[in-house]
């Protein structure tokens, strides 16, 4: 006597809850993430979107032809230009000076490194209002050195390069820092120069960092006001966009204030965003 076999069910069996529900893109958040993402967002609210949203609407509280008005101003665009020609000269000089810098405190020993180390570090914590009195004594009009820039716009790329070069440095370093000496070596071995080393392995895998340490560079000159106060001598023609601001505070132009800041935050935003499409562009391609 034979017996029926009943053919397997095809029907994949019961997935979990927690399966079914979980998302794509990762699991819910658990009640303590998400008290913690909305204290984060209350605080960046507070402390960056609400402040910069409430410039914004200031700076066109007079309609666009108010606006257009105030930064086609003679005094607004020779300060704008000045300011990004600046910032601009000073992000591609820290670039490659940062990138030295970084290569020698990581990859030679010499005595007194980390007195360097240190010194690099001391734009972060003197206040910018000193590093403009210090650039002032060395290069002013009784220079020991016999440099003198007081009044000069060479004088403001000074004091900014002295405020952001840290940046460039220590955007640099660690990935410097990290990566794999092994590379390197199987290069020299198959006969590659060290310039060949540099240009076709360890500079591809700097120029991330090395575009975020110009970028970051390029977003505090922007807006960089003690350090170029001193040294610009007060004139009109060293007057950056910052010191324009602020001369117009004095003179209770608010809305030519907010529309100098919303120009300002524009551009750093436009240059911001331009790192964050590089660097995807680079994650990209490995």
């Amino acid at each position: 006597m034979s017996t029926a076999v009943e053919p397997a069910s095809t029907a994949s069996p019961a997935r979990p809850r927690a399966a079914r529900t979980a998302t794509p893109g990762g699991a819910r958040l658990g009640r303590g993430s998400g008290l913690g993402l909305g204290v984060a967002v209350l605080w960046l609210s507070l402390l960056v979107l609400i402040p910069l949203a409430a410039v914004v609407t200031r700076g066109f509280s007079g309609g666009w032809s108010g606006f257009w008005d105030n930064i086609t101003d003679p005094n607004a665009l020779r300060a704008l230009r000045l300011t990004v020609v600046s910032s601009l000269l000073v992000a591609a000089i820290n670039a490659v000076m940062g990138t030295l810098l970084a290569w020698v405190l990581v990859r030679d020993s010499f005595p007194g490194r980390r007195l360097v180390d240190l010194i690099i570090d001391i734009p972060f914590a003197l206040p910018t209002i000193v590093a403009g009195l210090v650039l002032l004594a060395v290069y002013g009009t009784d220079s020991p050195v016999g440099i003198h820039l007081l009044g000069t716009e060479k004088a403001i790329v000074l004091g900014l390069l002295f405020v952001t070069l840290p940046f460039a440095v220590r955007s640099v370093q660690p990935v410097l820092m990290a990566l794999d000496r092994e590379v390197e070596q199987a290069a020299a071995c198959l006969g590659a120069p060290p310039r060949t080393i540099f240009r076709r392995v360890v500079l591809p895998l700097l120029l991330p960092a090395i575009a975020s340490g110009a970028t970051l560079a390029f977003a505090r000159a922007v807006g960089e006001y003690g350090s170029v106060l001193l040294i610009s001598g007060g004139l009109s023609r060293t007057r950056v966009s910052s010191m324009y601001a602020f001369q117009k505070i004095e003179n209770f132009d608010f809305l030519a204030v907010a529309v100098t800041a919303t120009v300002l935050l524009a551009i750093s935003l436009l240059v911001i965003l331009g790192l964050d499409l590089i660097q995807r562009a680079a994650a990209r391609r490995g």
